[in-house]
């Protein structure tokens, strides 16, 4: 039986309630995965269940017309027409429509920082125009492209070997065709450039020339793929070549990319927007301060979170225009309030002998951490570095007090100052002076980066550091090196030193992302589980008391902001995370269950040629994932293996060496004995899987913020990093659990358990939307005898409505022989709890008798 639409009315006129003033508060979002084989349509058709659930928005992923079969939308091709892969403009109102008419909102995934080079070119008819008209195009503003290099060229890493070879085999052709880049996509023809399956345009008058004067003559550089990381000319995303950097912070550029998505809005036909990546963007904050400006059809704000890392107790600044970040701060709490930290120590010791026996070698994290970060910015950063360092050059060159500053030592000093940054970004805009957390940051940088320079070096670092903090852009700035030097160079050395700033926090973001997410986290693998967009490996837990701050400061400071266990960019679901945690529970288990299987697997190692690390990785992804297929398995070693970049890459494979992972790993599967092992502690350490299963969907579901359900995962899903996580999901099996539980059965199974705590939590979100949203929204601890126990209320402080009571380090709990005489203090009053409709008095409550049916408590008042 579907549930009703909600009833809102005691949060719609509450004007803090983010979409409030169109009766749709944002009280939780399901995050649908779109792509050619799911779009709109296979959306719409499951608008009831998530209804049912107690969603109050459809998040979608980008809308907007994507590479042809992209599997995720992030490769925008055309900003002028929702993605008729999916359905189209017609398709996504058509799912609006079915969401509003059972109560929910739909809030849209926005990328704002880049937009796809694709293959051919034309299905992005901005670069096609571009790479046509060069700097004349009217597209030229979009891209951020440096047009002062030689020939004033773009450059198109796209050939197999060098050009002089291109050039002599005659893989170069000229051809007359059809291409859809006319105005609203109209085809035309026109002259174009073929290299295999490349189509490139041809600048109007080149048509006649002999080829290696025509190919020398275009608005761009054909150059041999290996080119692209060391001579690069337009900033991309991260290190893919394919993915262009839009220059967004250009109002006219705003427009033109957001009118779609803004029309809709105001339309009411989306409620708000996830923005990715923003860190990427010239000025974070201003195009925010755009975007808030938009208006819906009730006069309303868009709902916006951001998709920001927050690195340690690092906070959103506090001047952006946003209702929060997406989530991985939370997400990152979560895990270390439940995992064990007695397991750091017989973990590490793990770590260092099966690594020292695989003949790898093990180190400390953190240095580590600065390898894979150094290499980043001498490979895929190296352009982005070249073009900061020629910056500081021209600098330094207008004016006579810098002038004594060399390239090697800018360079180095470069170099140095992002390696140390821990940060993905300071925010520092130019001609305002920098605020106190931005130049802790940088200084902090700046202190680390000096012990790896010599001191002929350091005042060349002090120099980089003062300029890339843009003090000596602001009036009447204190401390500056050359006092007026801001002058030298006149306008053009002015716009020097900003862009400086600017461009040297949109590289700190690509050298964490990829130095720290894409290769440090698949190098070390003591445990998994910490190795999460937005966490740190190195630390091993968090105390009760820590997750109850930060949860008191995100109710005061961002309410509305995302919570998230899972994501498409995750490393490893929320349950394939919660196996793992439970595996470590007894720390002593797991520790000789590994060292048992590595002993077995010896005959399938090849020698040494597996590394450590990926032997350890493959058996966490054996037990985090299990049951699991080859094919899967197989897939993610690869993946991992290549991220890593230590054996074998994406641009360079070893065969031999990947080769040996699959036959260990389809080893592994096809021994009896081996693989008997594996299921056999799986299910040895089931019930403690289940507590923490629940107990972090429950603690993501209640804690302050909006929590986000990757699709499927209201049930039970042990996914990998994606493609594994994009996975078709079976609604119809969801449904069918719902309607038995609805119907007054029994939970079968922890998957029915997790559907029930997700749904009830849910749907008490939306009968109870003040305790969650808006002024009376509070957040108090709760208190326990017993450190197993964690409980929270939710509503006004002093008088909370809901209380939620987990079970924490059941391992723990049942060497202590289980609940014993421990209570939780519930607050005065008579409470439901909504899972198993249980009552209780206010109190002292055994914990044994909260806890009986289920380890979690969600408690509504009576």
């Amino acid at each position: 039986m579907s549930a009703p639409a909600p009833d809102l009315s005691d949060v719609a006129d509450l004007p803090d309630v983010p979409g409030a003033g169109v009766g749709r508060p944002v009280l939780s979002t399901y995050r649908f995965q779109l792509r050619p084989e799911f779009g709109f349509a296979d959306a719409l058709a499951v608008v009831d269940h998530l209804a049912d659930l107690g969603v109050s928005h459809a998040y979608l992923s980008p809308v907007l017309t994507a590479s042809p079969g992209s599997t995720h939308g992030y490769d925008v091709v055309d900003h002028s027409r929702i993605n008729p892969e999916l359905g189209g403009e017609e398709g996504l109102r058509a799912l609006a429509d079915a969401l509003h008419a059972r109560g929910l909102g739909v809030i849209a995934d926005v990328v704002p920082n880049h937009m796809a080079v694709p293959s051919p070119l034309w299905h992005n008819r901005a670069m096609w125009s571009v790479l046509r008209d060069g700097p004349g195009s009217t597209f030229a503003r979009w891209l951020d492209v440096d047009w002062t290099v030689p020939q004033r060229a773009v450059l198109m890493p796209v050939l197999g070997s060098r050009i002089g070879e291109v050039l002599d085999a005659g893989e170069l052709r000229l051809a007359r065709e059809e291409v859809p880049v006319g105005e609203d996509g109209a085809v035309v023809t026109e002259t174009v450039l073929r290299y295999f399956d490349h189509v490139l345009p041809v600048r109007a008058g080149t048509e006649d020339l002999p080829m290696a004067e025509l190919v020398d003559q275009q608005w761009y550089r054909l150059a041999h793929w290996r080119v692209a990381d060391e001579e690069l000319n337009y900033r991309r995303f991260f290190d893919v070549d394919t993915l262009a950097a839009v220059r967004v912070e250009d109002e006219a550029v705003f427009e033109a990319t957001h009118r779609v998505l803004l029309d809709l809005f105001s339309q009411g036909v989306l409620d708000g927007f996830r923005i990715d990546h923003p860190d990427g963007l010239a000025d974070p904050r201003g195009y925010l301060r755009r975007l808030s400006a938009a208006r819906g059809p009730a006069g309303q704000a868009p709902y916006v979170v951001v998709e920001k890392i927050l690195e340690g107790e690092e906070a959103l600044p506090a001047d952006w225009p946003c209702d929060g970040t997406t989530g991985y701060e939370t997400l990152r709490r979560i895990t270390g309030v439940l995992v064990n930290p007695f397991a750091e120590a017989p973990l590490t010791l793990l770590h260092h002998e099966i690594g020292t026996s695989a003949g790898a070698a093990v180190g400390d994290y953190h240095e580590l951490v600065d390898t894979a970060k150094r290499e980043v910015v001498q490979g895929g950063q190296y352009a982005e570095v070249h073009r900061l360092v020629d910056l500081l050059v021209d600098i330094c060159a207008d004016d006579i007090h810098l002038r004594d500053h060399t390239r090697r030592a800018l360079h180095d000093s470069v170099v140095e100052l992002l390696v140390a940054m821990e940060r993905y970004r300071a925010y520092v805009v130019p001609g305002e002076e920098p605020d106190a957390e931005a130049v802790a940051v940088l200084s902090e940088a700046a202190h680390r980066a000096r012990e790896r320079l010599p001191e002929d070096r350091q005042a060349t670092l002090d120099l980089v550091t003062h300029l890339v903090l843009g003090r000596d852009l602001v009036a009447g700035s204190s401390g500056a090196l050359a006092e007026g030097s801001q002058e030298q160079g006149g306008a053009d050395g002015l716009a020097r030193r900003r862009e400086l700033v600017v461009r040297f926090q949109q590289t700190c973001g690509p050298v964490m992302a990829k130095g720290v997410e894409d290769t440090a986290f698949y190098r070390w693998q003591r445990f998994v589980a910490l190795n999460e967009v937005g966490g740190d490996p190195a630390r091993f837990g968090i105390t009760p008391e820590e997750l109850h701050a930060a949860a008191e400061r995100t109710a005061a400071t961002w309410p509305s902001t995302m919570t998230t266990l899972s994501t498409h960019d995750t490393k490893r679901s929320e349950d394939a995370r919660a196996r793992l945690l439970a595996a470590v529970e007894d720390p002593e288990r797991w520790v000789g269950a590994v060292r048992g299987w590595h002993e077995a697997a010896a005959p399938l190692r090849q020698g040494d040629l597996v590394d450590g690390d990926t032997e350890l990785l493959l058996w966490q992804t054996l037990v985090a994932t299990w049951p699991v297929t080859e094919e899967r398995l197989v897939g993610y070693l690869e993946k991992a293996t290549r991220e890593a970049k230590l054996h074998t890459t994406w641009t360079s494979p070893d065969e031999a060496y990947e080769g040996a992972v699959t036959a260990l790993a389809a080893g592994v599967l096809a021994d009896p004995d081996l693989s008997g092992d594996v299921a056999s502690f799986v299910e040895a350490v089931q019930p403690w899987t289940r507590a923490t299963t629940l107990a972090q969907k429950a603690l993501q579901l209640v804690l302050p913020g909006v929590p986000d359900v990757y699709q499927g995962t209201e049930t039970v899903d042990r996914s990998l990093v994606d493609p594994d996580n994009r996975r078709a999901v079976d609604y119809e099996d969801r449904r069918a659990r719902l309607a038995h539980l609805d119907g007054g059965g029994e939970p079968r199974d922890l998957d029915d358990e997790k559907l029930l705590v997700t749904s009830r939590a849910l749907r008490l979100r939306r009968d109870l939307p003040a305790a969650f949203v808006g002024p009376d929204a509070g957040y108090e601890p709760v208190a326990t005898s017993t450190g197993n126990a964690f409980a929270l209320g939710r509503g006004p402080v002093g008088a909370p409505e809901v209380v939620l009571v987990v079970t924490r380090r059941p391992g723990e709990l049942d060497r202590l022989g289980g609940w014993g005489r421990h209570t939780v203090s519930l607050p005065e009053g008579r409470w439901v709890d909504v899972l198993t409709g249980t009552g209780h008095e206010g109190g002292g409550v055994p914990a044994s008798d909260l806890l009986d049916r289920l380890p979690v408590a969600l408690l509504r008042r009576a």
